[in-house]
């Protein structure tokens, strides 16, 4: 019994550093962006640091990976509020139906047309690599 429980206490230490390295890395995008005063929400600018310096470090560490999966596991509650709010403003929703939906056609649209431009252009450029 004694050595479960330290196996329980020993798990939830990488995830208190993931989530650790997760907050600071939003913490550093708020003020990033509220000090530099970009029109880019804080948690976006936390993300490319995060990128950054995973980038740098080459690897994901285990401790970030399991918070990670332990967040993407719960995922699908954080569309509750979505919802709840779409049905909330249901008829404020109405009334600008339609520059919704031609927005998000148009957005979507552009989306997939720049996607199939990046993906050509690497598989471009790996053939020549396969080439040479």
């Amino acid at each position: 019994m004694s050595e479960r429980c330290d196996e329980q206490k020993g798990a939830g230490m990488p995830l208190i550093m993931g989530m650790s390295v997760l907050l600071a890395c939003q913490f550093a995008g708020e003020l990033l962006a509220r000090g530099l005063g970009v029109p880019v929400p804080g948690p976006v600018v936390g993300m490319v640091i995060l990128l950054l310096g995973l980038v740098v470090l080459g690897r994901v560490p285990k401790s970030l990976r399991m918070t990670g999966e332990g967040l993407l596991r719960y995922l699908t509650l954080l569309f509750v509020p979505a919802g709840v709010g779409l049905m909330v403003h249901a008829r404020l929703i109405g009334m600008d139906f339609w520059p919704i939906v031609l927005t998000l056609i148009v957005s979507t649209a552009m989306t997939l047309a720049v996607t199939a431009w990046v993906l050509e252009r690497l598989q471009r450029r790996y053939r020549q690599g396969d080439a040479s």
